[in-house]
């Protein structure tokens, strides 16, 4: 190889060092403004952000919420700092106005109890207040606190004229609704840490105007009793809706999107396909099934038109009348004549 060939082989091998000396030094200089500016994020004071999406309507609980790091020159007097908020001023507080995942929770957001408009506020679109009177008993002894989802039973009894006994019966009447309030409280009582589990005699739930139409029904009929849902009937229920059809996903939805509609589902007051018990299924001493309707109207119920003979003319109007026996019925012949004999001594 001539010297002239050496000498342009070593200028180029010189020229790829530099070029690469100078791609490294610009990509090594570029970073350091967006170090310097995650730098800049973790020195910035703590606010509180939405865990996941909070609609109108959330009942702020402690894993909705939670502190992080936020650049100083952004943070706004309308933000809750860690070092300045009360949280348990916060929890059972409701959403106002829609929140993102992610995004500061401001004052202007959040309604707390007492506040005019935090009733209104904790309803979802559509849906009412409804105020149900329980006692310690028929309310879960105190075990259940804003936020909770409930069942309600209804035990009525039900007796017909001339009936010796009534039919006694509980049936689950409603499910799945959302409990807003017991008494005149809308949060829980924290001592030392403990939530403290004290009675009630009223319980405030949220309803669709249908159902709240069937609460003021059930009310007068009978005994109204609370029964405290879990948590997992909801995903149990909520897989059947799905897997049944009831609750469709649009094409091409966003995983935001179904997150909505599952949690609309969860939420949803359920008075279809509910289930009842009646005393004949607890004891062997209690009746199974209902007295006939002529029974509860004023008629026996072993009576039926079978049953019924005209009478003589009647001294009132002359006319022949129909006669309900009460009671069992035997029809005795004697040659050619048959007569009705009720074993309770009429005829």
């Amino acid at each position: 190889m001539d010297r002239k060939k050496l000498i342009l082989l070593v200028g180029a091998l010189i020229f790829a060092i530099a070029t690469s000396l100078a791609a490294r030094a610009l990509l090594t200089g570029g970073s350091t403004p967006q170090a310097i500016a995650a730098a800049k994020v973790l020195d910035g004071p703590k606010v509180l952000v939405a865990q996941r999406a909070l609609p109108v309507g959330t009942i702020i609980t402690a894993d909705a919420v939670s502190y992080q790091a936020w650049p100083k020159d952004l943070v706004q007097d309308a933000y809750f700092l860690q070092d300045k908020t009360d949280m348990q001023k916060l929890l059972g507080t409701v959403v106002r106005n829609p929140i993102t995942a992610g995004q500061p929770i401001t004052t202007g957001s959040l309604v707390a109890p007492g506040d005019r408009g935090f009733l209104a506020a904790a309803l979802g679109p559509g849906m009412r207040a409804v105020t149900i009177p329980v006692s310690t008993r028929t309310g879960v002894a105190g075990f259940v606190f804003p936020g909770d989802h409930v069942d309600l039973l209804l035990t009525q009894s039900v007796k017909g004229d001339g009936e010796s006994q009534a039919l006694k019966a509980t049936e689950t009447i409603l499910k799945n609704l959302r409990v807003l309030a017991t008494d005149q409280s809308t949060d829980q009582e924290t001592v030392d840490g403990h939530t403290r589990v004290k009675g009630f005699s009223l319980v405030t739930v949220e309803a669709t105007p249908k159902i709240a139409e069937e609460l003021a029904v059930a009310e007068s009929i009978g005994t109204i009793s609370l029964s405290l849902r879990s948590i997992a009937d909801n995903s149990s229920e909520l897989e059947q809706a799905v897997a049944s059809g009831q609750v469709k996903f649009p094409a091409g939805a966003s995983k935001a999107e179904e997150d909505r509609l599952i949690k609309a589902a969860m939420g949803k007051p359920i008075d279809k396909g509910t289930t009842y018990v009646t005393g004949g299924d607890v004891s062997r001493f209690q009746r199974k099934t209902m007295p006939s309707a002529n029974s509860i109207n004023g008629v026996s119920a072993d009576s039926s038109p079978s049953q019924a003979s005209p009478s003589r003319p009647g001294a009132g109007n002359g006319q022949p009348q129909l006669v309900f026996h009460r009671g069992p019925v035997v029809r005795i012949t004697r040659g050619k004549d048959t007569q009705e004999v009720s074993l309770h001594g009429g005829n």
